[in-house]
């Protein structure tokens, strides 16, 4: 079945932040794999049929004859595209198995290739597969050298590229590629590999249906100039009408260290056990190939249901493409005491690590599929906000340049100098109360609130002194520049000292939990006094004709806090319906910019899932038609549907508000 959304760049391997390989064109051929910078990161793929070579995947200069594909359907841990080649039709899924509740799976950086060959005419044919590696994979840019190594298995062929610099975790910052440890490409043990020269290799299955290393020159080689090398797979998957032909490619990278944590190198989770290796990953991996498929197809399916039940067919298609673009804008390592941590990076952004705000908007999808993964994201911020590194009574706003977690980078421009207003005191405050709570009524206790009680005090405290009416400061949507008296900033204050109050329930503190409900239901009476602007409520409690998002109030729906009347989200979502332009709702009056996550928060505290659905039809357009060919951008403009900023982001995990809601939903019913 075709995809019911033309996704604007299509996920093929999807690992982390650094191994990221996406196609950003309608088909396969149309052009090279690219890295989510836009990169090329190049896999060339080709097949003969019955002697006829034919391109499925890469740039015509190779060979400008290729397969016609028939669809692409995207799913949440697989893309399937379907070609006819001649008399045969080919199938090819990437499957990346993030499965966020097996965190050993999810963890695991092999991706799968399955080929599938099957007759259309009733004859048999003889069919091979060539699919190759550039050594782009294991480099920043093209001038660095690379080295190549063949190993063997018990059970599988594996080739490897890696920069012979190894400057292990030396760079930090946004566009850029891993350039250390190792990439790997791997096939079965009857199946044939080799290193090759790029043009010779090619030519050769082009020619005459041989892998070749002719004219190979030594290593180390640079990437992407004259004499480049080719790690190349051939697989033979001939088929009759008795009898498909099927194989498979697993696409790998060790990065032997991820991410470094105050002065310390840290291991992927994977990589914790000191008897971890890339070959017995890879052996593994293949071994389970069957079985992660079953479950992956099983996952897609409940998944899909389940979005299609909640919010509709074209939320199910959002859902979708976002699901493996937001979690492989993340890391999942190993802490020095053994617990998991999960790193995000601010992809095309700032490159900041572990951002509070982007880890409040990317939290429904984490929240909805594995509450460990939240508590990965939110303890480093505890555990520095607690040390003697963090001087300030509200929460830092990231940990660091990616993938350096050695203390908070982020600084307001306009205000260079480190006081409060050069942060964002009370967004992190409200995001890092509301992220507890969520957690604690995910697991159905209080526990991790417990262990965290001092710092949620101190930030709670913080916002009744500060939150109610906030002085000119930055929130999450840092582009619209600092503003004063932030309506929506005030929203999220009030519902997070509602959420404090309600851990304090949960705890038994019953004198707390009284005194902050208080004040939250007194902050709730004055937020809708000072906000009021007749038919809707304003941007700012001091400019009347202006309007916003109120995005931070899905919460209390979301949670049942019951702390503000429907009411008044009734008359906001009327009034958002005025402002709809062709491809959504603009994110206040300031602009036309729009952010697809935050529109459906907003739809969530819609009443009627029909309601839901006209929210969710102009962003749907947005995905679709967007001439931005790129992993999708969060920051657009309603009225043209192009990109203004961000791409690749881990906060289309906010696109899960409306599973989480239902999830939650569904907890207070049992």
């Amino acid at each position: 079945m075709n995809s019911p959304l033309r996704p604007p760049a299509v996920p093929l391997i999807t690992i982390d932040p650094y191994t990221s390989c996406w196609s950003f064109a309608d088909n396969l051929y149309d052009q090279w794999p690219r890295h989510w910078t836009g990169t090329e990161l190049a896999l060339c793929g080709m097949l003969r049929v019955d002697g006829k070579p034919m391109r499925f995947m890469g740039g015509p200069e190779v060979l400008a004859d290729s397969v016609r594909q028939l669809s692409l359907e995207v799913r949440p841990t697989q893309t399937v595209y379907r070609f006819e080649a001649g008399p045969v039709e080919l199938e090819v899924v990437f499957l990346s198995p993030l499965l966020l509740d097996d965190l050993e799976l999810f963890s695991r950086p092999a991706s799968y290739v399955h080929l599938r060959t099957r007759s259309l005419d009733g004859a048999a044919h003889r069919v091979d597969v060539y699919l190759d590696m550039s050594s782009q994979w294991a480099v920043n840019v093209p001038h660095q050298k690379v080295a190549w190594q063949q190993t063997e298995t018990d059970a599988l062929r594996v080739l490897g590229f890696r920069s012979v610099e190894q400057a292990i975790l030396q760079k930090a910052g946004d566009d850029l590629r891993i350039d250390w440890g190792t990439a790997l490409l791997a096939v079965p043990r009857d199946a044939e590999a080799l290193v090759g020269d790029i043009d010779y290799c090619r030519a050769a299955f082009v020619e005459r249906g041989v892998l070749s290393d002719e004219h190979l020159l030594p290593m180390p080689r640079k990437s992407t100039y004259w004499g480049e090398s080719v790690l190349a797979v051939k697989l033979h998957l001939s088929c009759s009408v008795q009898r498909e032909g099927q194989g498979v490619v697993l696409i790998g990278y060790d990065d032997e260290y991820s991410v470094e944590y105050f002065g310390e190198p840290l291991r992927a989770w994977w990589r914790r056990h000191a008897d971890a290796s890339p070959q017995s990953m890879l052996d593994a991996a293949y071994a389970d190939r069957s079985a992660v498929r079953e479950r992956c197809d099983a996952y897609d399916a409940r998944l899909l249901a389940e979005a299609d039940r909640v919010g509709g067919a074209q939320y199910a298609s959002l859902v979708a493409l976002a699901y493996r673009q937001a979690i492989s804008a993340c890391k999942l390592v190993a802490a020095p005491d053994g617990r998991p941590f999960f790193f995000s990076k601010e992809n095309f952004s700032n490159a900041c690590m572990g951002t509070v705000d982007v880890n409040y908007k990317s939290a429904p999808l984490f929240l909805y599929a594995n509450p460990e993964l939240m508590k990965g994201m939110l303890d480093p911020i505890f555990d520095y906000c607690r040390s003697e590194r963090w001087t300030h009574p509200f929460p830092a706003h990231d940990l660091g340049l990616y993938p350096k977690a050695n203390g908070q980078v982020y600084k307001n421009f306009h205000l260079p100098e480190q006081t409060g207003l050069a942060q964002m005191p009370v967004e992190e405050c409200g995001n890092m109360l509301t992220l507890t709570t969520a957690v604690c009524l995910r697991e159905g206790h209080a526990e991790y609130a417990a262990a965290q009680w001092d710092q949620l005090s101190r930030w709670t405290d913080y916002l009744v002194e500060h939150g109610l009416d906030p002085e000119a400061q930055l929130v999450t949507d840092d582009f619209t520049g600092m503003m004063g008296h932030s309506v929506n900033l005030s929203a999220k204050s009030v519902v997070a000292i509602a959420c404090y109050a309600k851990l304090a329930d949960m705890l038994g503190k019953k004198d707390v939990r009284d005194k902050y409900r208080a004040i939250a239901e007194d902050f709730a009476a004055r937020w809708q006094r000072m906000a009021d602007d007749g038919d809707h409520y304003r941007l700012a409690f001091d400019k009347p004709g202006t309007w916003s998002q109120k995005y931070n109030l899905a919460w209390d729906s979301v949670f049942g806090l019951e702390l503000f009347p429907k009411e008044v989200m009734r008359k906001e979502l009327a009034f958002y319906a005025t402002q709809r332009l062709d491809y959504g709702t603009p994110l206040d009056s300031r602009s036309p910019a729009a952010k697809p996550e935050w529109a459906i928060w907003v739809a969530t505290m819609a009443e009627s899932k029909a309601t839901f659905e006209e929210f969710i039809a102009p962003i749907h357009r947005y995905v679709d038609e967007t001439p931005h060919r790129v992993p999708l951008a969060d920051i657009y403009f309603a009225h043209t549907g192009r990109r203004r900023a961000n791409q690749a982001r881990s906060v289309v995990g906010g696109f899960f508000m409306k599973l989480l809601a239902d999830q939650l939903a569904q907890s207070r019913a049992a």
